[in-house]
């Protein structure tokens, strides 16, 4: 994604073309800082600043969310039942608020300027790159699935498909055989190996596609890295789950998944160090009682097993992803080195491995 400010000093934008728009949130003088927020692959976050009070700024992609004022819409719906939860007591997390402009819109189309939304700044928190223990991992996976409980009261078909096939395993595949075709940057040679390994994996296509009719539709998340959770700094208990954007109708097994390929590496997703990146059982098992022990009751038998199915999708399809951005040239995820998406693909694939290599122990966890 290329930022629409590379050429401009994007505070000075954000001071003279965003705020204006939000000065009943937040007081934009000589004292208002702006700094990037955490390290999305798809969106540019902001965090505005003044001795007084704080706002997150938005711009959002509009490449991958291409009508986004669907998104918009789902985040208010989302933050509408998770306000009503925690003033009843049945969300014992913070509900992040969606801001509006003075005009009273939650998205601002600014043209060429960008397409912008507000969040409320969640105070006195942290969020993690790298799961270091299991404590880490068994709060953080009863958080999501705490979430996941409570976003059960929504009806799911009310919810906009923003990315339509997201976690589409089969779908990802045959994006990355067109681009095989195309070889547009000319970088098959560097990675053949690697894309004949992910053809070898039709076996968990079809194992997918048995399952996925037997499956309820729920509200999910369908982006559970450990980073989209906040941790109070004080406590550091689990405070917020964040970025919703692609809160939508979807299936539990790949909330399940990602959070089994994001927690379970003792390495970050674009480690080099692929001796080191590799599935730790004692992670995997606190991921399962932690979300399990919000959803134990709300599971059917036949979601429980998909879940396996879930982390070996997420694994894979990241994989993929990551290698197909790369093969057309690095134009979907951000990137911050040379061949960085390459990395990122053999590190997901690499992880893949791992967790075949241990099916039979890590599946005992899952009581199956």
């Amino acid at each position: 994604m290329t930022n629409i400010f590379s050429n401009i000093a994007f505070d000075e934008v954000i001071k003279h073309h965003v705020l204006p728009h939000y000065s009943h949130q937040i007081v934009s003088d000589k004292s208002c800082n702006i700094t990037l927020l955490g390290n999305g692959h798809i969106n540019h976050t902001y965090l505005v600043s003044t001795p007084i009070n704080h706002l997150v700024l938005q711009q959002l992609n509009t490449q991958i969310f291409n009508r986004p004022q669907l998104l918009v819409e789902n985040s208010q719906i989302i933050f509408s039942e998770l306000s009503l939860q925690v003033k009843s007591g049945k969300y014992q997390l913070l509900a992040v608020a969606p801001l509006s402009t003075k005009a009273a819109v939650l998205g601002l189309d600014l043209g060429a300027n960008g397409y912008w939304r507000a969040l409320s700044y969640v105070t006195d928190s942290y969020s993690l790159e790298v799961v270091e223990n299991i404590r880490q991992a068994y709060v953080a996976a009863k958080a999501f699935g705490h979430f996941a409980n409570a976003l059960s009261a929504i009806d799911a078909h009310k919810l906009h498909q923003v990315i339509p096939n997201l976690h589409h395993l089969a779908g990802r595949v045959e994006q990355l055989k067109q681009a095989i075709k195309n070889d547009k940057s000319q970088r098959l040679m560097q990675c053949r190996d690697w894309v004949d390994y992910i053809l070898e994996q039709q076996w968990l296509m079809d194992e997918i596609a048995n399952i996925a009719p037997t499956l309820p539709i729920r509200v999910c998340h369908n982006d559970t890295k450990v980073n989209n959770l906040l941790f109070d700094t004080l406590t550091h208990e689990p405070k917020a789950i964040i970025d919703l954007d692609t809160c939508m109708a979807g299936h539990l097994m790949y909330d399940f998944g990602d959070m089994v390929r994001t927690f379970c590496s003792p390495e970050a997703e674009d480690s080099r160090n692929l001796s080191n990146v590799k599935i730790r059982p004692k992670i995997f098992n606190a991921i399962c009682q932690g979300y399990l022990s919000e959803l134990e009751h709300t599971v059917t038998e036949q979601e429980l097993k998909s879940f396996w199915l879930g982390a070996c999708a997420m694994c894979l399809m990241l994989g993929v992803r990551f290698l197909t951005d790369f093969l057309e040239g690095d134009v979907y995820f951000k990137t911050h080195r040379k061949k960085q998406n390459f990395d990122r693909a053999i590190n997901q694939l690499t992880l893949f491995k791992s967790l075949l290599s241990q099916e039979i122990e890590l599946k005992k966890y899952l009581k199956l």
